[in-house]
């Protein structure tokens, strides 16, 4: 079947943040300092409920001091502030809508990074948060989501990023052909997006 939508992951795949300092970790690590000790479902709550890192301390129980939690807020400004698209990301995102095909993003991730997909690729078809839906990948329910709001079926679609559980073999399991991207070396699909991209629109043809 011709492809007729493609949905990217986002960091590490269309987006890459530069010298990341982690101020959720950091958080996490204050309240372990603190007597908390972390929990099992800690990555998801902050993943999947919208909330801000000051929310997410009080959510957490986390007994951080107004002076750690307005450092930690400067932190994570800034790091958003400098997550800059990949050069392939953009033209392949362009290549792909130039010829009709839809373009979409499901991220795994904390709410305040969804200012630096929107300010990087405002025009896109559809946004699939985990912090928005309240999922994560690879639940099979975050793809059939992103595959409704594209309109099209998951059999049209295909989906690249840089997790091989959560963008290959998540999507290829709710009927999506996923697609491992590995930059550091050949052993992936592909190394970068605009082959990729390529390829999408010749198997489009």
């Amino acid at each position: 079947m011709p492809v007729q939508a493609v949905i990217f992951d986002a960091f590490g795949t269309l987006l890459r943040i530069q010298d990341g300092r982690h101020p959720y970790r950091q958080l996490l690590a204050i309240g372990k300092a603190n007597g908390r000790q972390p929990k099992p479902d800690d990555a998801s709550v902050l993943m999947e409920i919208p909330m801000t890192l000051t929310q997410a301390a009080a959510h957490l129980e986390i007994p951080a001091s107004p002076e750690e939690l307005d450092f930690l807020e400067l932190v994570l400004a800034q790091e958003i502030a400098a997550i800059e698209p990949y050069p392939d990301g953009p033209p392949a995102v362009q290549s792909l809508q130039r010829m009709d095909v839809r373009v979409g993003v499901c991220s795994n991730l904390a709410f305040p990074y969804r200012e630096a997909i929107l300010r990087c690729y405002p025009d896109l078809d559809a946004y699939a948060f985990s912090c928005e839906l309240g999922v994560m990948k690879p639940d099979p329910a975050i793809y059939r989501w992103s595959c409704n709001q594209l309109g099209v079926e998951p059999r049209a679609t295909w989906m690249v990023g840089d997790s091989m559980r959560c963008d290959r073999d998540g999507p290829a399991a709710a009927g999506i052909r996923g697609f491992f991207l590995e930059r550091a070396n050949t052993s992936g699909d592909y190394t970068e997006l605009e082959s990729f991209a390529v390829a999408a629109l010749a198997h489009e043809m």
